[in-house]
C-alpha cells in the first residue's frame, strides 16, 4: 500500500467522521468540505519529511561515579522499602 493510497484512506475516514459529527450535533444539512489541495499537501509533506536525513541521537554515557551513585541511592531505596515492610 503506498503513501498515497493510505492518504487517501485518512481523507475519506475524516469525511466519513464529519458526516457522523454532523449528524449526531443536528446540522445534517452541513456537508462536509472537501479542499481540492488537501492531498497535494499531505504528499509533499510526506516527500519532505522523507528527504531529510535522519538525525543521530547520541546515547547518554553515565560516568563510573554516575552509575555508583545511583546504585548507591537504589540500596537506601530498597533497604528503605524493606524497613517500611517489616514495620507492618
Amino acid at each position: 500500500m503506498g503513501v498515497s493510497e493510505i492518504l487517501a484512506s485518512v481523507d475519506r475516514e475524516i469525511a466519513m467522521l464529519q458526516q457522523a459529527r454532523a449528524l449526531l450535533s443536528g446540522n445534517s444539512a452541513a456537508a462536509p468540505k472537501k479542499r481540492a489541495d488537501r492531498r497535494k499537501r499531505a504528499i509533499a509533506t510526506v516527500k519532505s519529511i522523507a528527504s531529510k536525513p535522519a538525525k543521530r541521537v547520541r546515547k547518554r554515557k553515565l560516568t563510573p561515579e554516575g552509575r555508583k551513585r545511583i546504585a548507591e541511592a537504589v540500596r537506601r531505596r530498597w533497604e528503605a522499602q524493606r524497613k517500611a515492610a517489616a514495620a507492618k
